[in-house]
């Protein structure tokens, strides 16, 4: 899975802001503010992965358990899917 290409990260008044780049965009209503991991995450997304790359890489970064990991990544690629973010 991966990060559609039309949609980008601004920093707004000090937090990370996902936006549209795309006019057409139409189906991506709100906006969707992010912290560190949710940065992160859509940073690695960039290119095509897995979600098990997704857990190992935030096992690696934050030094949590797999358990923990795989949660926090199901929650974020579904908050994704939600909003139509992903390819």
């Amino acid at each position: 899975m991966k990060v559609k290409e039309e949609f980008v990260i601004r920093e707004v008044a000090g937090e990370n802001i996902v936006v549209s780049t795309d006019a057409k965009a139409v189906n991506f209503s709100g906006m969707l503010v992010l912290n560190g991991t949710g940065t992160f995450l859509f940073n690695l997304m960039q290119k095509d992965v897995s979600v098990d790359y997704l857990v190992d890489e935030l096992m690696k970064k934050y030094e949590v358990d797999e358990k923990s990991a795989r949660l926090d990544c199901l929650a974020f690629v579904n908050k994704l899917k939600e909003k139509n973010i992903l390819e």
